[in-house]
């Protein structure tokens, strides 16, 4: 078995990167199948989660659109009740921030609203792939009356305050053990993709052939605690890959615990960034979720001055 230190990675390169690339290298973390990303995988893989419904995967991309409409269209806009979108509204100018599942699901069920069928029409225009499957009948094209133009990232960077913390996302992977990320995937307004127990089968070649265990904070190295806690691993390992002779992982991953490596992606605006680090830093926090978060909300003070302090 192998043992490591919990950690954590701020994935600020994938700012740079097109939304199909930035989703497929969050969505392949769940099989671990990192090793078939090519130059060319992006596109087929993006597809697939699209034509299968795994909204999920979509969330990982995230778009912000500037809209100005007449006062009507808004009002149409906002008795849809939009899900998962961040709106700011200056008089006729919206500022619209969300992930492709945001925007995909607006249009399934409101297909007829103005604002909803004209952000489409140029997320569609420029994303093909990612709504071919649920186009309205005659397609989509762009409402005259309604003005939609992409706001790059650039841009977000340098809006106020508090608009910035509302329409800047950012996402971090974590490597953690299991009773961590069952407490960070209870803030429900982020998006997650986590390493499946279920489909990675850790007797397989590129896990080395055994059970990763996060090392616990609790226990000194060399004390009689760390030792008890060392042996139920290394004895959990060996039932689990004896289960692994005649069972599937799905089957054989009841008997992994809470001490399992795993890696999550959280993705987040930097308003709910904040929120986080507000519970999960805190002294009344569980210890090992300490022990990353403290760390990761001073790399934010360090990049965001002005919204974490």
């Amino acid at each position: 078995m192998k043992i490591i230190a919990p950690s954590f990675t701020v994935l600020d390169h994938l700012d740079q990167q097109s939304l199909a690339v930035r989703i497929e290298y969050c969505g392949r973390i769940c099989y671990k199948s990192e090793d078939r990303i090519t130059h060319e995988s992006a596109l087929p893989f993006v597809e697939k989660m699209a034509e299968h419904g795994h909204n999920s995967v979509l969330e990982m991309g995230v778009v912000t659109l500037e809209v100005c409409a007449e006062a009507s269209a808004i009002y149409e806009l906002f008795l849809c009740q939009p899900k998962y979108l961040h709106i700011s509204r200056e008089e006729n100018r919206l500022l619209i921030t969300g992930s492709i599942r945001a925007f995909r699901e607006m249009l399934m069920f409101h297909p007829d609203c103005a604002v909803i069928r004209a952000t489409c029409a140029l997320l569609n225009d420029r994303h093909p792939y990612f709504f071919s499957n649920i186009l309205p009948e005659g397609g989509l094209a762009a409402v005259p009356s309604i003005l939609v133009r992409k706001v790059p990232l650039e841009e977000v960077e340098r809006l106020p305050m508090r608009e910035r913390a509302k329409h800047r996302y950012l996402a971090v992977k974590f490597v953690v053990n299991r009773a961590v990320t069952h407490e960070i995937v209870r803030h429900r307004v982020c998006s997650f993709l986590q390493e499946s127990q279920r489909y990675c089968r850790y007797s397989d070649d590129k896990f080395g052939s055994e059970v990763t265990f996060i090392k616990p904070m609790f226990w000194e190295e060399g004390s009689a605690e760390y030792a008890i806690w060392q042996q139920a691993m290394q004895e959990t390992e060996q039932l689990y890959l004896r289960l692994l002779e005649t069972s599937t992982a799905q089957a054989a991953r009841t008997v992994l615990p809470n001490s399992c490596k795993t890696e999550i992606i959280v993705y987040a605006n930097l308003e709910q960034w904040r929120h986080i680090f507000k519970l999960r830093c805190s002294k009344a926090a569980e210890p090992s979720m300490r022990e990353v978060m403290v760390p990761l909300r001073e790399e934010f003070q360090r990049r965001f001055p002005g919204v974490f302090v």
